[in-house]
């Protein structure tokens, strides 16, 4: 992957080193993340979604197998079963979820699963071909049997047609009712007898009208004999059923909604799973993360990409620091250390943030850093091991801080982990209005929401990794105990958490009613010992987070974890199509690395490719260019270092070549949208760009 990211003919022998040193390293951090543990983190979410979808077929499939009164009636009405599956805009997930729900079908419940896309059915002779071919598991090209309605199922010819797929479904069945009783006990024992045939829209949307329209009548004919079952992948509203498909055919479907997971709350979880742990050792800077956050909001929606933006960055960070070879475990972080070389380790005492640690340290240490390499590589492991504590410790005390924000009316801090993740890594959040707001409002909370907070901070504390906490677990516990001894529960100036329910400016209002009412009290009267425990709570948590949730950019070392190039991300990830034509067809040299193609003063290069030369020919025309002088002016250009040529019938020769270049180089220029014929004059071209890039 990092070899093929770079052109290789600009790599000196140094970087394939550094490269090969990058790959094992990517290698290594990769062995269980982020692919494989984000696949199963998004399994985890969709398995309540999957288990209903189980649930629905199970419930359809038992009405047919045992040709009850409610099959009976379906009949009747000639209903099929139909699952709307809401997944929302992100479309590039929904493979996965397709694929998850293709596999659970087919691990337990059928084996007669098929996916179809839009793009392979525009007619409905297409989408047959496309379905039976899933189900009998043969290939089908549609590009080939445009003229006939035919698959090849081993020696056997067999017509696209519902009738014909309901006699290949009694006859599969009846091989399976025949078969020796123990491979029917092993048949059974993973799918139902008599299983459903389960067929996937997956994007419903961009399915025609008409082919819907007619599978679903059709089908809807052969209901009593399939046990047939569809599945509609919905990426907008469950309303596009009904603007796709008249009420005479959705009468014909009994339809159930699914809904699926937010793309908000299942990016929360790839953050809290995959980037908020101390196992993996590679950490995004608070801008790099936010052009992903900000790229996934108001873009696609899309966790995939953000995991590919994710990936990106890794290969962006081994690449340009030298001292990415740091960035590992702890297990092989002493190996690694003392391997340095004498250039590795200047590259460490260049390090903005070594450099801020020199200055704090006596004199001899200072010398001892700049001079001797040995006594660095002590101190460098040393400073590593720290930022490793660091990021253990910063992410359980995270969670803490993110028990009390989320529980909050209005979320001050975000609802969401990342939101506050973001917030402490953009600056000292114990500085900024929102934090202040948070504080305000834990110091109102009842005495139930506490202890239920309190307790919650224990778990994540007992099971942090962190060797700091055992006298803050103590700490938390004397509080639980003490609010436990405490007579009474809620004090008169509390904010029941049950308020969330209330419209936003009701709430409003009566939080600043609230506070009002506090500050009063305040003044007038003692602090009760509720009170007075409150707040003692809340201001050891704010302790806490001034102690352990410092950003990260002030330690030292940080560089060789961090990530921060958030501008050479964003143009990776932002693409500018026209800046990028513009630099190549105007300066070839930039991307060909041939400085013979270089011209000063705005001159135009004989040596450039011929769509260069046209291009920047054409950037001196106005709005209408005229082909005969374009040609001569591309003719001058290209002609320009040769000598004339006397022999006429070679002189017609070249004019035809360079005709011929010409033309293919407008042909070019016209494909990439720079032009177009024009309609006012037949030998002119319509100029359509126009500024500088």
């Amino acid at each position: 992957m990092l070899l093929t990211y770079f052109p290789l003919k600009v790599l000196s022998p140094h970087t394939f080193s550094h490269l090969f040193i990058c790959s094992y390293l990517y290698k290594l951090l990769c062995e269980n993340h982020p692919e494989g543990q984000k696949t199963q983190i998004q399994e985890d979410l969709n398995k309540q979604l999957l288990d209903n979808l189980v649930s629905f077929l199970s419930r359809s499939h038992s009405d047919f197998q045992e040709k009850t009164t409610k099959w009976t009636c379906r009949m009747k009405f000639r209903e099929i079963p139909t699952a709307a599956l809401i997944l929302g805009v992100n479309v590039t997930d929904h493979d996965l979820t397709f694929r998850g729900l293709s596999d659970v079908l087919q691990d337990s419940i059928t084996p007669y699963v098929a996916l179809l896309e839009a793009k392979d059915c525009p007619g409905i002779k297409n989408l047959m071909q496309k379905l039976m071919g899933q189900l009998m598991n043969c290939d089908i090209e549609v590009d080939s049997l445009e003229d006939e309605d035919c698959v090849q199922v081993s020696q056997n010819r067999i017509r696209c047609s519902m009738p014909s797929l309901v006699s290949w479904y009694e006859n599969v069945t009846k091989k399976t009712d025949s078969e020796t009783p123990s491979k029917k006990r092993n048949s059974s024992s993973r799918h139902w007898q008599s299983p459903p045939v389960v067929v996937i829209f997956k994007d419903m949307e961009s399915f025609t009208t008409k082919v819907l329209q007619d599978f679903i009548v059709i089908s809807s004919q052969h209901i009593h004999e399939l046990p047939l079952v569809l599945i509609f992948g919905i990426a907008t509203s469950p309303m596009i059923i009904h603007r796709l498909l008249p009420h005479s055919v959705s009468s014909l479907l009994c339809i159930e909604l699914f809904q699926s997971l937010s793309c908000k709350e299942h990016l929360s979880t790839i953050v809290d799973k995959l980037l908020l742990t101390s196992q993996f050792p590679f950490k995004l800077g608070e801008k790099v993360l936010q052009v992903l956050i900000n790229i996934f909001l108001y873009h696609d929606f899309s966790v995939q990409n953000f995991i590919k933006g994710f990936q990106l960055c890794i290969v962006e960070h081994f690449y340009s620091q030298p001292l990415s070879v740091l960035c590992c475990h702890l297990v092989d972080l002493k190996k690694r250390v003392y391997s340095l070389s004498h250039d590795q380790c200047e590259n460490i005492r260049r390090l903005p943030s070594f450099r801020r640690y020199v200055e704090k340290q006596e004199s001899g240490k200072q010398i001892a850093l700049l001079t001797n390499d040995n006594f660095l590589k002590e101190e460098t492991e040393k400073l590593l091991e720290d930022l490793h504590v660091y990021h253990e410790n910063y992410v359980s005390i995270l969670r803490c801080l993110h028990v009390f924000t989320s529980s909050l009316p209005k979320y001050p801090l975000g609802k969401q982990i990342r939101e506050l993740h973001c917030a402490c890594l953009e600056n000292q959040v114990w500085e900024t209005e929102e934090y202040e707001s948070s504080l305000q409002l834990a110091r109102m909370l009842n005495k139930t929401d506490l202890v239920s907070m309190l307790q919650q901070c224990v778990e994540i504390l007992m099971s942090s990794s962190g060797k700091e906490f055992d006298k803050t677990v103590e700490k938390l516990k004397e509080f639980l105990t003490q609010f436990q001894n405490l007579e009474g529960g809620c004090a008169p100036s509390c904010i029941p958490l049950q308020n969330n329910c209330l419209p936003c400016s009701l709430m409003h209002h009566f939080f600043l009613k609230t506070l009002l009412e506090l500050k009063e009290s305040r003044r007038s009267k003692k602090l009760t010992k509720f009170e007075m425990l409150r707040f003692e709570v809340v201001d050891y948590i704010d302790t806490l987070v001034r102690k352990y949730l410092v950003p990260a950019d002030t330690r030292t070392l940080h560089e060789i974890v961090y990530f921060n190039a958030a501008t050479v991300l964003r143009g990776h990830l932002n693409a500018a199509p026209r800046t990028a034509l513009h630099t190549a067809l105007n300066n070839p040299h930039w991307y060909l690395k041939n400085q013979a193609l270089k011209c000063d003063g705005g001159g135009i290069s004989n040596k450039a490719p011929d769509i260069c030369i046209v291009y920047k020919l054409h950037l001196e025309c106005g709005r209408l260019i005229n082909l005969v002088d374009w040609l001569e002016a591309f003719s001058t250009v290209v002609m320009a270092s040769e000598e004339p040529n006397a022999d006429a019938a070679s002189s017609d020769q070249v004019d035809d070549i360079i005709h011929a270049r010409f033309i293919r180089a407008v042909s070019e220029l016209e494909l990439l949208g720079f032009i177009k014929p024009s309609k006012q004059k037949t030998d002119h071209v319509a100029r359509l760009t126009w500024g500088g890039c």
